[in-house]
């Protein structure tokens, strides 16, 4: 396979060589910390059951966090279970607990925005048909009619003060300069509030999230237990890390967003496409619905052969595809090959090729600017002595075309959406905006 093919798309289903879901989940690495296993593999064996997960509109648009909850959602709903996808218009006005300070506290017409845009983006990932299609559900539709008086009566006195200051959320708040404020401490029972009212409206007996949620996970099944005296579950998902032990998903900071306005379909690619040979098969595992037999075959691939990076383009390609569609998947790959000479820059549209020169040093310059001037401006040389040098040896180019002038301006060559690409060598890149 060359460095520019495409892998084949992988049609969403679970994979038949598992006896069942749980297996899968655990094959995966998707299972950290749950109630009882036994139980829940027979649970998930058996006749359909309902779950739910929830997501809180805390920002416009769902990471790379939220996806391993999605996913693991459509592996259940693949093998006949019901989700339910939470988006939070209530604990969305408070936050759940950070580790070091109070959250900022969002307006309550922008939480309503972004609940809108949240619950649009679940929906994209699980099927709305069939006798499991998801339903949607917003916490604010019960908590808003209740009064202070009947949640401290009828929710409130089923917490116990002690086990709710363990929460490793709260503990670690309480031992921090900035405490806790009561906002923060009351999402527990906020959550699991949610839990008891998806029990008893639609028999949900299952809830998953990320394993650092695992006490709110408990405050809804220790609620069941008290007020209901029934049994239900949850999941805990693991945390996920590269191998060197940074934070996975966030770039320079910034987190990796589904929403491409904020984190364009070419970035989102480059993103995928640059893991690490020690953390892609575990990438697979999680973010692919590849087979097991197959991600075996790739794992072999990156033993055997790093430097293709099947396993980085397979990973890429579906997780894009699935994100973003894939048009956007394939624009995003023709613009990587055509930055680097393997395709033209001109077949690229004005937003394709702003978003992938985003992602490189970038400089402003007038039609009449030297290109010389620019190599300086974008750090792709030091000086324009180095320039002269460059250009002297044929080591530099204008949209792909090789300058053999030093006199070259940017006049007749701007791209579509005013830009142009300047590359020293084969791959050291720079974009300009011209104006």
């Amino acid at each position: 396979m060359s460095d520019t093919a495409i892998p084949p798309a992988i049609e969403q289903q679970n994979d038949p060589s598992f006896d069942d879901v749980w297996d899968e989940l655990v094959y995966r690495g998707l299972v950290h910390v749950s109630t009882d296993p036994v139980e829940l593999k027979a649970l998930l064996a058996g006749p359909p059951i309902t779950f739910y997960c929830g997501f809180d509109p805390t920002a416009p648009s769902l990471h790379l966090g939220n996806l391993v909850q999605l996913l693991v959602m459509r592996r259940l709903q693949l093998a006949g279970h019901k989700p339910l996808g939470l988006v939070g218009g209530s604990t969305g006005l408070i936050g759940d607990p950070r580790p070091s300070a109070e959250r900022t506290l969002n307006t309550k017409d922008t939480v309503a925005e972004w609940v809108g845009y949240l619950q649009a983006q679940v929906s994209r990932f699980l099927s709305p048909e069939g006798e499991n299609a998801v339903r949607l559900v917003n916490n604010l539709d019960w908590t808003a009619p209740l009064s202070a008086i009947d949640f401290l009566r009828d929710i409130g006195k089923h917490f116990r003060v002690g086990t709710m200051l363990k929460k490793d959320a709260v503990s670690a708040r309480l031992n921090s300069d900035a405490g806790i404020s009561y906002t923060e401490f009351s999402y527990q029972i906020l959550q699991g509030m949610d839990y008891l009212e998806l029990y008893r409206s639609y028999g949900c007996v299952l809830q998953t999230g990320g394993s650092d949620q695992w006490g709110n996970l408990t405050s809804g099944t220790d609620l069941i237990h008290r007020a209901e005296h029934a049994s239900v579950h949850a999941i805990g998902t693991p945390l996920i890390t590269n191998s060197d032990g940074t934070k996975f998903g966030k770039s320079e900071g910034n987190a990796i967003w589904l929403d491409p306005a904020l984190t364009s379909p070419y970035a989102f690619y480059q993103f995928w496409l640059n893991t690490d040979d020690a953390d892609v098969i575990d990438r697979l595992k999680i973010f692919s619905f590849r087979s097991r037999a197959e991600i075996e075959r790739l794992a072999k691939a990156v033993a055997e052969e790093p430097f293709r990076r099947e396993a980085q383009r397979a990973l890429a390609y579906e997780v894009t595809a699935l994100v973003h569609g894939v048009p956007a998947t394939e624009a995003a790959i023709a613009a990587a090959a055509a930055l680097f000479g393997q395709g033209d820059l001109a077949d690229l549209d004005a937003g394709t090729l702003g978003a992938a020169i985003a992602e490189l040093p970038r400089a402003d310059a007038l039609p009449e600017t030297l290109v010389i001037e620019a190599l300086v401006d974008t750090g792709l040389v030091s000086s324009l002595g180095e320039g002269r040098r460059a250009i002297a040896q044929g080591g530099v180019y204008l949209n792909n075309a090789k300058v053999t002038d030093d006199t070259a301006s940017f006049a007749g060559n701007s791209l579509a959406g005013g830009y142009a690409v300047l590359r020293r060598g084969k791959k050291t890149l720079a974009g300009v905006s011209i104006r």
